[in-house]
């Protein structure tokens, strides 16, 4: 029996989203292993949506624990 594929994102597709998870605490990981699809969905869109108004160069900044920003 093969396991089931998944219906919506995964860790995988936030991670190419541009989240790095070397910079993520294993709490914070869990949280973001714990959101259902629609949230990560949602996460995913909010990412890439920053990522599209951000200026082009940008220095890099310690936010929110870097895990989105």
């Amino acid at each position: 029996m093969t396991e089931p594929t998944p219906s919506g994102p995964t860790l995988d597709d936030l991670a190419a989203a541009g989240v790095d998870f070397d910079l993520l605490s294993d709490e914070q990981r869990a949280v973001l292993g714990s959101l259902t699809s629609e949230e990560l969905s949602l996460l995913i869109d909010i990412k890439v949506r920053l990522d599209e108004a951000a200026p082009e160069v940008q220095a890099h900044a310690d936010v929110a624990g870097g895990a989105l920003f």
